[in-house]
C-alpha cells in the first residue's frame, strides 16, 4: 500500500505563491494542480486574484495559457499537470510539451475508453489521471465503478490524484448539490489502496 506523492510531484498551490526577489533563484518545482479551460465565465467577469486582488487579464484559451506559462517560468515551474478538459490540455501540451503533463479528469467514473486512454500513454501524452472530484457528484472512492480506472493506473504506472478538502462557502446549495465534506477524508482511500496495492495517489 503507498499513499504517497512520487519523486517528480512536488504539491503545490500556484495560486499562493508570493512575490519576492529571488522567484527565479528558487528550486525547480513541479505544480501538479493546473486547471485548463476552453472557456471560463471568469474570463469576461474580469474576476480578481483570490490572493492578491488582481483583477484577471486572460480573455480567452490562449491568453490563459500565456499568461500561466509565464508565470510558470517566472516561479521557475518547470512542470506543470493539467486536467480538466482533456482536449484543451492536448493544446496546451502543443505549445509547450516539455513543460504539459496531461491528466485525464472526471467526476463521475463512466466506464473507461481503455483502448483511448492506452493509446494516448502509449503515444507519450498522457501522464496521469485526475483531478477526480468524485464527491462532488456523491461518490466515494471505493465506489466500485471506480476499479477499471485504479486498474489502469496500475497497469499504465500512473498516479491518480483525488480531489481531498471543502469546496465553495455555500456550494452544496447552489452549484454542487451533491456534494458531501465526508467524501474528502483520505480515510476514504484506505480501502482502495488495500485493494490496488501499487495504486500511487496524490
Amino acid at each position: 500500500m503507498r499513499l504517497l506523492i512520487p519523486v517528480w510531484l512536488v504539491l503545490i498551490s500556484s495560486c499562493a505563491i508570493v512575490e519576492s526577489e529571488s522567484a527565479r533563484s528558487r528550486d525547480p518545482i513541479i505544480d501538479v494542480h493546473v486547471h485548463v479551460y476552453a472557456s471560463d465565465p471568469r474570463w469576461k467577469e474580469r474576476a480578481p486574484n483570490p490572493v492578491t486582488g488582481q483583477v484577471m487579464t486572460a480573455a480567452d484559451e490562449k491568453a490563459h495559457m500565456q499568461a500561466t506559462l509565464a508565470e510558470m517560468d517566472r516561479y521557475n515551474i518547470v512542470k506543470a499537470v493539467v486536467s480538466n478538459d482533456y482536449a484543451v490540455t492536448l493544446r496546451w501540451r502543443s505549445f509547450a510539451p516539455d513543460q504539459i503533463i496531461c491528466s485525464y479528469a472526471f467526476n463521475h467514473p463512466d466506464p473507461p475508453d481503455l483502448d483511448f486512454l492506452r493509446a494516448e500513454h502509449a503515444a507519450g501524452r498522457l501522464g496521469g489521471l485526475g483531478e477526480l472530484g468524485l464527491q462532488y457528484e456523491g461518490i466515494t472512492p471505493t465506489d466500485s465503478r471506480m476499479v477499471p480506472w485504479y486498474d489502469l493506473a496500475e497497469e499504465l504506472d500512473i498516479p491518480v490524484g483525488i480531489h481531498m478538502g471543502l469546496t465553495k462557502p455555500g456550494g452544496i446549495y447552489d452549484a454542487y448539490p451533491k456534494y458531501r465534506a465526508s467524501l474528502s477524508s483520505p480515510l476514504q482511500l484506505e480501502e482502495v489502496l488495500i485493494r490496488h496495492p501499487k495504486l500511487r495517489v496524490y
